[in-house]
């Protein structure tokens, strides 16, 4: 089995490309951003380490940590927000790495994927078989997120200066999966590397 990072820009189409894999291939695929909501449930280990840290207030009517709460108090606070990163990453790296395990002794499956826009920055290189960038040029991504999200000029261009150079994904990744032009060129650069390693479609 084969545990493979997705990694690229806001508007690249990772969802998209999962998608294609998600229909055609034994696998399992996990967003980051999905498991980092999962374990702060009531419960988990980093429940009770995210209300020492913030606060009884940031709980809702619920008893589950209210995003809106959280938001409000952690960024005006660039250290507390590193203190919550220092809670969240690693424990969605263990909840990660539990499902991959159990994905192995089960037997059914060929991949297990995990998408993030973080996940260079994130270490996870260390951890991944093959980390995949998926790509597509700024002038494609930016008319996607306008047409597609309705967001400004101004807000895609934060976004873009606020993430990984085009460079350093490409130096940080095995594989570059061109997401610009003809989605179905995309499935057939993604069907040529997992032909490659084995894997088989359905």
């Amino acid at each position: 089995m084969y545990f493979i990072g997705i990694t690229g820009g806001i508007g690249a189409g990772k969802s998209e490309v999962l998608n294609y894999i998600r229909q055609h291939y034994r696998c399992e695929i996990y967003l980051a951003d999905e498991v980092a909501h999962l374990v702060k449930e009531p419960g988990s280990p980093a429940y009770g380490r995210l209300l020492k840290l913030l606060g009884q207030e940031v709980i809702g009517a619920d008893g589950t940590i209210d995003r809106g709460k959280m938001a409000d108090r952690i960024f005006a606070s660039p250290a507390l927000l590193e203190q919550v990163n220092q809670i969240i990453h690693p424990a969605v790296k263990t909840w990660l790495l539990d499902k991959l395990q159990r994905a192995k002794e089960g037997g059914e499956t060929e991949l297990f994927f995990v998408e993030a826009a973080l996940l260079i920055e994130g270490g996870y290189l260390a951890l991944v078989d093959e980390m995949w960038y998926i790509y597509a040029n700024e002038v494609v991504r930016r008319k996607r997120l306008q047409e597609i999200r309705g967001y400004s000029d101004e807000k895609i261009s934060r976004i873009f200066a606020s993430q990984l150079t085009e460079e350093r994904f490409r130096e940080s990744c095995s594989l570059v999966i061109d997401n610009g032009g003809s989605f179905q060129e995309s499935c057939l650069q993604v069907d040529r590397r997992l032909a490659e390693l084995g894997c088989h479609y359905i």
